[in-house]
């Protein structure tokens, strides 16, 4: 019996500690920031390996982004989208300046 209460009370001290589910604004902003993040460390890779690696992150924000009824707002589909082309630019650039070197 005493075991038993114990599991109740440990049980009900593990509820009160869980977290609240996440907002609507924090997935939109972890989404956001998370790609702006990528996108600065996209700028300073060295290599195509890490380009490549950044650009697909940045794509990944942006599908995520695309869910239906996730609670992504609009603003940040369009956000991520811009983050994303600039992203592309400066990928393809890169590449470019590296195949003119490499030649």
């Amino acid at each position: 019996m005493t075991q038993s209460r114990r599991q109740q009370d440990t049980q009900v001290v593990d509820e009160k500690d869980r977290h609240p589910l996440m907002t609507t604004n924090d997935i939109n902003m972890i989404l956001v920031n998370g790609a702006q993040t990528a996108l600065s460390k996209l700028k300073r890779a060295q290599s195509f390996n890490a380009r490549l690696y950044y650009y697909a992150e940045i794509a990944v924000f942006l599908e995520v982004s695309l869910s239906r009824d996730s609670g992504i707002l609009d603003d940040t589909r369009q956000r991520l989208e811009e983050i994303h082309q600039e992203a592309t630019h400066v990928h393809m650039d890169a590449n470019k300046l590296n195949n003119i070197i490499d030649v």
